[in-house]
């Protein structure tokens, strides 16, 4: 299988890339003016800049030096934002992981807690300017003088609003627009005319629209307040993973002795001991202990996993009651939870083929609003109202225009359904892969370590001429020199038999770790045919049908109708034998039968695919028989068996060339990477800490094969919700702007719909939190 680090490091090995903490987007046309100062850098072919999560990918045809990226940060600068580079080296990651945040998460957490502060500090400010209006329904006049209103509104416009300024300076510096020049555009003008009309009517405080400047300025902070703070919400994901580490660890020497030491400070090829109720900070696999595992928030398995002596364990999970003693295979960034936090954070960075749309919008947004709100007032002009009445429906125009709700609405439901999906076991490698997995119509899958368990199990076991507890015995005698997984099978099967009897040793010790076998000796393996070893001065044999032959044994003919129907089941068959002997002919002892079992969630995952209007194809290599039979159990009617890993690339083009449809690949990763590549999106089953991912789109952090129709349907949530962000941010403005120009809203309403607009599409992507999956039966 191939290992996490293959979909990280091979989007690396394609060319050269940085990541930039971007500061200062207000909109979608910042982003796309980012974009564009990326791109004209020398040597960058391509460029991308999400707002949701205020980053840059960029990816360039040359070696991006320090120097080069300091060349990039400037081409931001120059277009009027802040910038940083993200650093994504294990050191930086080790020492991030002790930290448990960002150095750009903490300071959004500080600007966070500022903008609240002057959120406050403007609203009480703007307060006073609104008494007026809230107690006129009431029939109590209240007029402000005209100086204290011109105070007030003057420390919110050019000290509150100051931000607004600037960053409409910047835009018209890099002859742009953003929706802070709007908004300083709409502002000033509400702003100036109260001015003017305090300095040529000094005793006419009704005619004076420092509320409506003051309360605009006031309610988009706010929003942006508010809008910041949903996107938190929708990196829980990324946050609850990076809180899983943890920053010391416990390590034990050659000697046995035992000291806690900082995590960066341990290396592959260490002990850790790792108490009950701690958390793994490796990973690494047991070499003394055995407990239960939660794995929950890495795997999305609801239970515990057993684990002992040999198997892995991954940083971040909890040990449940037993110590252990793990050796370090990998630290810091090289971790398996590193990889999934930048597989996780890096589908969040990513651009959906449907946010074209919105950056093709965002490019005229800003100066299409201007040209309308300029003819808002001429028009007005023209129509016979007063000048104050002109620039106030001008200035209502230029705020509802807010492109923000534009901007957010992909990447916000994109980072929800991504972080979510990840909690639940399912890996979206890219927002492409995301939206591709929603039209999915067909999923073929492969069988083994897929719907079945891929695990071997004696299924039967038939002894001819003598007790069948004897005939398992000398087989097990035969088999306990060989590491076959058919040869674990039976032995596992005569360790349960052994054990639930209590038998006692039946001729000689074998084995002290189990229950005792006859002695085997001069046991070897014979290539392509099975085991061969001496007991009591006897040749025993366990191989298969080719080997039986070659011995000339027969069995009794019932034996081969039997061996027939087990095989037609889907079966493998092996034989224990005698060679023959001087005079003494080769003889059978007993018939063994091998099969796979179809793991529980398979028969869920094809009846919920089924219900979402998805077929199902089992493509195996095993022969018809077992792929026959595990169709007919899983209700699968289109299956192919004795497929050649090479020919199940083969198959599936053929499905996508004859349907027309789009075609997704579930496979273990062992020896599917050619289908799931030649798959329009290929789904990897994950097993242990290994995942297949370099060809696939999705990986599975878990062999559950139900994660199908999860990985499907949280693709379809997060695409509607998608549409549905898109839906009400264009008819948002195509129904705002023109009630704003026909004089039906109020600069103070349209500050108000614009900081509404934003908070309710990132509100509206949170919802995918509360998806659980699909129903287990």
């Amino acid at each position: 299988m191939t290992e996490l680090a293959s979909s990280t490091s091979s989007r690396a090995a394609d060319a050269p890339s940085a990541e930039l903490d971007i500061r200062g987007m207000t909109c979608a046309s910042c982003a796309a003016r980012v974009e564009k100062a990326l791109a004209r850098v020398p040597g960058v072919t391509a460029a991308s800049v999400n707002l949701a999560t205020e980053r840059a990918s960029v990816r360039a045809s040359v070696p991006l030096t320090p120097a080069e990226v300091e060349r990039l940060v400037k081409a931001v600068v120059d277009a009027g934002y802040e910038a940083q580079p993200i650093v994504d080296e294990p050191q930086a990651a080790e020492a991030e992981a002790a930290a448990n945040a960002t150095p750009a998460t903490a300071g959004r957490e500080r600007q966070a807690r500022r903008e609240l502060v002057a959120v406050a500090l403007s609203a009480l400010l703007s307060a006073p300017l609104m008494l007026p209006m809230l107690t006129a329904p009431f029939g109590v006049e209240v007029a402000l003088p005209a100086w204290l209103q011109l105070a007030l509104a003057s420390i919110v416009q050019f000290v509150f609003g100051a931000r607004f300024y600037n960053s409409a300076y910047r835009a018209v510096r890099a002859r742009s627009g953003n929706m802070d020049l709007l908004v300083a555009l709409g502002t000033s003008a509400a702003y100036g005319l109260s001015v003017w009309q305090t300095i040529a009517q000094p005793g006419d405080t009704m005619h004076l629209y420092f509320e409506a400047s003051a309360v605009v300025i006031t309610l988009v902070r706010l929003g942006k307040w508010l809008e910041a703070r949903a996107k938190r919400e929708t990196t829980d994901a990324i946050r609850a993973l990076s809180a899983l580490r943890p920053d010391r660890a416990q390590v034990k020497d050659e000697r046995g002795n035992e000291r806690e030491v900082p995590l960066t400070q341990v290396r592959v090829g260490m002990v850790v001991v790792v108490r009950p109720g701690e958390r793994v900070p490796v990973d690494g696999t047991i070499a003394a202990g055995r407990t239960h595992v939660d794995e929950s928030l890495i795997t999305g398995e609801s239970l515990p996993v057993a684990k002992g002596p040999g198997e892995r364990v991954t940083a971040g999970s909890i040990n449940g009651e037993g110590a252990l003693e793990v050796t370090t295979t990998a630290t810091g960034a090289e971790t398996t939870l590193a990889r999934i936090i930048r597989l996780v954070e890096s589908a969040q960075a990513e651009k959906a083929p449907i946010q074209r749309l919105v950056d093709r919008v965002s490019t005229v947004f800003v100066p299409t609003i201007l040209v309308l709100a300029a003819a808002t007032f001429g028009l007005w002009l023209l129509a016979g109202a007063s000048a104050q009445t002109a620039i106030l429906n001008a200035v209502s125009v230029l705020v509802i225009a807010c492109p923000c709700a534009l901007g957010l609405a992909t990447p916000a439901a994109i980072m929800a359904g991504t972080g979510v999906a990840a909690r639940r076991g399912v890996l979206i490698k890219d927002a492409e892969a995301l939206e591709l997995a929603q039209r999915v119509s067909i999923v073929a899958f492969d069988k083994t370590g897929t719907l079945t368990v891929g695990k071997p199990q004696l299924v039967a076991f038939e002894a001819f001429g003598m007790a069948d507890d004897d005939a398992l015995a000398l087989a097990a005698a035969v088999e306990r020199s060989s590491d076959h997984p058919l040869a674990r099978a039976l032995l596992a099967e005569y360790d349960a038999r052994a054990v639930a009897t209590k038998a006692p040793a039946t001729i000689g010790g074998a084995d002290d770790s189990g229950p005792r076998v006859p002695a085997a000796v001069n046991a070897k393996a014979v290539a392509g045919r099975g085991m061969r070893a001496e007991i009591d001065g006897a040749a025993v044999c366990v191989g298969n049908a080719r080997w039986l032959d070659e011995l000339g044994a027969e069995p009794p003919a019932a034996a081969r109708a039997r061996a027939d129907e087990l095989e037609n089941a889907g079966n493998t068959i092996s034989w224990l034998m005698r060679p023959a002997s001087g005079q003494a002919p080769a003889q059978v002892l007993a018939l063994i039968a091998f099969g796979d079992s179809i793991k529980p969630s398979a028969r869920i995952a094809v009846e919920q695919l089924a219900a979402r209007g998805i077929k199902s194809v089992l493509i195996t290599g095993d022969n018809r028989g077992a792929a026959a039979t595990v169709a007919a159990a899983l209700g699968i009617d289109e299956f192919y068996g004795q497929v050649l890993p090479e020919d199940k690339a083969a198959i599936v083009a053929q499905l996508k060339a004859r349907t027309g449809q789009i075609v997704a690949m579930a496979g273990d990763g062992i020896n599917d990477a050619p289908a799931l590549a030649a798959a329009d999106i290929g789904i990897a089953m994950a097993t242990g800490t290994d995942v297949a991912m370099h060809a696939a789109g999705i990986t599975l952090m878990r062999g559950d094969p139900a994660l199908v129709a999860d990985a499907i349907d949280i693709s379809r949530r997060t695409y509607r919700k998608i549409q549905q962000n898109l839906f009400w941010a264009f008819v948002y403005n195509l129904i705002g702007i023109p009630l704003a120009a026909l004089g039906w809203l109020n600069p103070m309403l349209a500050g108000a719909a614009m900081a509404f607009s934003s908070v309710s599409v990132v509100t509206n992507a949170l919802l995918l939190k509360r998806w659980k999956g699909v129903e287990r039966g």
